[in-house]
């Protein structure tokens, strides 16, 4: 865990501010920052550009997005995509790093990770888009694309994870922070990957490179 990163989780709210965020980059965070606002505009004009929802399997759905308007999983359509429910205040937190590596491992290959932030389970996520943005900005440099704070339990969860618990059972249902669903390039939802399986475990990057391969 990094020194930043445990700064963040221990420090008050105020921390995620942007005068906190501007005051406590240096060159190397600062470098970050830009990648991290050069992928926005790239998300940006993808998810703009995407077909409507209403094609197979996950393609039908849209996430409201944190740095995007929206995030419409018909962006993906012909990719392959690790859809991860996150959370910025949780013991796995730290697989963030292995997320964004496996991101840009995989990316030209055409995968891409989607963070879905939640606060079900034990309210671990930050309350608002800023402070989740911020958040993963200062700690992890997060360039994959990140829903809104979303449900995805219970009676109010995303109509994409009811999808995915109809598709694969209770192996699709979250249990806890950092659960995964990959999806496949035709919208089919492939396999899941509890909590504590790490992103970039050799189970979960096998079943990637078959669903690029395939």
């Amino acid at each position: 865990m990094t020194r930043l990163m445990i700064a963040a989780l221990a420090a008050p709210l105020a921390l995620f501010t942007s005068a906190a965020l501007a005051a406590q980059t240096g060159d190397g965070e600062a470098a970050r920052a830009d990648a991290v606002a050069e992928a926005i505009t790239e998300h940006q004009r993808r998810f703009a550009d995407a077909p409507p929802p209403g094609g197979q399997g996950a393609h039908a759905h849209v996430f409201d997005g944190l740095s995007t308007p929206t995030v419409p999983m018909s962006a993906f359509d012909g990719d392959v995509v690790l859809v991860v429910n996150t959370a910025s205040r949780c013991g796995l937190t730290p697989q963030y790093e292995a997320l964004q590596a496996i991101h840009g491992e995989y990316g030209e290959q055409g995968f891409s990770v989607v963070g879905v932030p939640s606060g079900d389970f034990r309210e671990q996520e930050l309350e608002t888009a800023e402070e989740i943005r911020e958040f993963c900005t200062l700690n992890f440099g997060v360039t994959f694309p990140m829903a809104g704070r979303t449900h995805v339990i219970g009676e109010d969860a995303h109509p994409f994870y009811r999808w995915a618990e109809a598709e694969l059972g209770e192996d699709a249902v979250p249990q806890w922070n950092f659960h995964k669903l990959l999806v496949g390039r035709d919208g089919s939802l492939i396999a899941a990957f509890p909590s504590r399986t790490a992103p970039d475990a050799p189970e979960v990057r096998a079943a990637i490179e078959a669903a690029l391969g395939a």
